[in-house]
């Protein structure tokens, strides 16, 4: 009993720890002050290309425009769900990138004073030595300013989880993931046109994970063990992660528009915009949870595979079969095609019976998810089947009827012209002998479950990422 209940243990802890390195560091005491962390764009905001010239900008105010609360499951709560020091976190931004010269306007009240009381002090110092002071030079002037903010922030976009328990030891886990939103966009001084504007998103994970163990190893005596934790990414660093993307876009949005440039030119600039533009292309042809889209031609296309039936009938043995089908499939809309299917059907009912079949069919498929990698599917239509063989002692005409059939399945795109596809289908015949057996009122039907190879004809145009 006590070993099976330290295998037990061992197997929660052991799950809890393999995976989880905050487990590792759990706080056990007080902590010193440390430099601030690094994102994973700060590195890259570092290494991006010298400008031929930095541009002076200014940046009066990057604001939280969302105006939005935490979020508590009980009470509430007057701390803002977003950092309200986004415009600090952005002048460092333009810092790290090295492109930008940035200059003081979120408070230019306290400087503009600042520089009223050094005129009057030096003007006095000159009235009472008789002494030459020096002028104060004059303010930097911005020829851009960056305006924008965080524009939204959603939280529980997408929750969940996983558990199991057995015989009172077991784990769970959940997540939780918000997103975070901003604008940033660069304007002209001079004229006030809006030069460029970027858009960038992040999303920022909530996990927990716990094991447990309720259990009792003799009479009146319980065993009760718990551990676990929780992570949550700061939004402070997630909003930082967001700015520093917006300003990454911002450079090389800028050198592709022609508003300024990197210091060695002509290739340096077209190795930087080519990089960002396959990253690009790639975030843009995914949708909020990460779903993968391409967009897919209007093509007709022709399909092979191999199915295995269920004989649902009058015998009490149900055996899987076997059978194959070659189709043609007509492209009506992005989301609905006609196919035309012929199926071979090798039906048995243990051994007893066994028949061969063939059905010509004519559906109608909607594609619930057309431009993702994995779709769904479902179809439905009619057909008729007919029996190959001759009839049996016993049997007066071979077997045909007419039947309906309604299916479902998951189709994956493997190139541009190839898709695989799993489904399953159920049939429905309108006679009682395709077992030739008739007991009952029930008509014989069939179920249907298969794999194949859909190929796309005609001319091929390259599929192009479409946007969320």
């Amino acid at each position: 009993m006590y070993k099976r209940i330290t295998v037990k243990l061992l197997l929660i802890f052991s799950f809890l720890l393999s995976g989880c390195g905050a487990y590792f560091n759990q706080p056990y005491e007080p902590q010193d002050a440390r430099i601030g962390e690094l994102t994973s764009k700060t590195q890259v905001l570092r290494e991006l290309p010298a400008p031929h010239e930095k541009v002076v900008v200014g940046v009066y105010n990057f604001k939280d425009q969302t105006g939005q609360y935490k979020n508590l499951e009980a009470g509430s709560s007057f701390s803002t769900a977003v950092s309200q020091g986004a415009t600090t976190m952005l002048v460092q931004a333009l810092e790290d990138s090295k492109w930008f010269t940035p200059i003081e306007r979120e408070n230019l009240n306290n400087l503009l004073n600042e520089r009223n009381i050094i005129r009057s002090t030096r003007e006095e110092y000159r009235r009472n030595a008789n002494s030459n002071q020096p002028t104060l030079p004059p303010l930097l002037y911005a020829g851009i300013l960056l305006e924008g903010g965080v524009v939204s922030y959603d939280t529980n976009i997408i929750t969940g989880g996983a558990g199991a328990r057995y015989f009172g030891a077991g784990a769970s886990t959940q997540y939780r993931q918000d997103r975070i939103t901003i604008y940033l966009r660069a304007v002209s001084t001079s004229n006030g046109e809006i030069l460029k504007t970027v858009y960038v998103s992040k999303t920022i994970l909530s996990q927990s994970l716990d094991a447990s163990l309720f259990r009792y190893v003799a009479f009146q005596r319980l065993l009760e063990a718990e551990t676990g934790f929780t992570k949550n990414e700061p939004v402070q660093l997630a909003m930082k992660n967001a700015i520093e993307s917006a300003v990454e876009a911002l450079i090389v949005e800028g050198v592709a528009k022609g508003l300024w440039t990197t210091a060695d030119g002509g290739l340096k600039n077209k190795q930087l915009m080519d990089a960002y533009k396959a990253q690009k292309e790639y975030e843009e042809s995914q949708l909020l949870y990460d779903r993968d889209q391409i967009e897919t031609p209007a093509q007709d296309a022709i399909t092979i595979g191999a199915t295995a039936p269920l004989l649902n009938g009058d015998l009490p043995n149900q055996d899987f079969g076997f059978g194959g089908y070659v189709g043609y499939s007509k492209w009506l809309s992005p989301k609905l095609s006609l196919n035309f299917d012929f199926d071979y059907v090798y039906l048995t009912g243990g051994k007893s019976f066994f028949e061969e079949y063939l059905s010509p069919e004519l559906n109608l498929e909607l594609k619930i998810l057309p431009n993702d990698k994995f779709g769904p599917f479902v179809y439905g239509g009619a057909g008729y089947i007919f029996e190959i063989h001759s009839p049996d002692l016993g049997q007066t005409k071979k077997v045909t009827t007419p039947k309906a059939q309604l299916g479902a399945g998951l189709n994956i795109k493997i190139s541009d012209r190839i898709d695989f596809r799993v489904f399953g289908e159920s049939n429905f015949t309108f006679t009682d002998q395709l077992d030739e057996t008739i007991n009952g009122k029930r008509d014989d039907f069939y179920y249907s479950f298969g794999a194949g190879i859909k190929y796309k004809l005609g001319k091929y145009k390259m599929n192009q990422k479409i946007n969320d």
